[in-house]
């Protein structure tokens, strides 16, 4: 499977590296597009190593076709998997902004191409109404969740927030990935 592998700006974006790993090591190609914020935690230098891919962060780095990156990407995509995704990019998802080029590719997605959402913020930003409306709405427009988990997070406080176990994001890849086999 071709997934494309968003990564917002969370100190849960270090999980990115062992997901990217993990997913290549199961034969996935794996597109890691990242927001700014998500390379002040991680560098995109490590993912491009762990996929074997450039690694998308700004609309600038879209150079090396007539066809835009983002474009390119959704076009190809059989996977759309944001993990970490802050309360900012659900925000920005939910609402049709498109200010990077993580936005720009889930905005150009066909239709038809599954969407995983991995959240990962402080719990009381989780439960905030804007962001539970923003997730109703990814909901209804087809998106599908893994997590939060509950559990310490990286502000000192106990509770919902964390982004789901690599293991447990895999799994819903993998239920991803059987049903896109059964399709005929």
């Amino acid at each position: 499977m071709n997934i494309i592998l968003g990564i917002s700006g969370s100190i849960a974006a270090y999980k990115a590296a062992d997901l990217a790993s993990q997913l290549v090591k199961q034969g996935h190609e794996v597109h890691a597009v990242m927001t700014r914020a998500a390379t002040e935690f991680i560098s995109p230098l490590t993912l491009q190593t762990l996929t074997r891919k450039p690694v998308l962060v700004s609309l600038e780095d879209e150079k090396h076709s007539w066809k835009p990156g983002h474009i390119d990407l959704a076009d190809q995509a059989d996977l759309f998997l944001a993990a970490p995704a802050t309360a900012n990019l659900l925000g920005e998802f939910a609402n049709g902004l498109a200010p990077d080029p993580l936005t720009s590719v889930y905005l150009a997605l066909p239709r038809t191409i599954p969407v995983l959402i991995a959240p990962a913020m402080n719990g009381k930003m989780w439960l905030h109404p804007a962001t539970q409306r923003n997730t109703e709405i990814l909901k209804a427009d087809g998106c599908r969740f893994v997590g939060p988990a509950e559990g310490g997070l990286a502000c000192g406080y106990e509770g919902i927030g964390r982004m789901a176990e690599v293991s447990d994001i895999l799994a819903a890849v993998a239920c991803q990935c059987a049903s896109h086999a059964n399709k005929p």
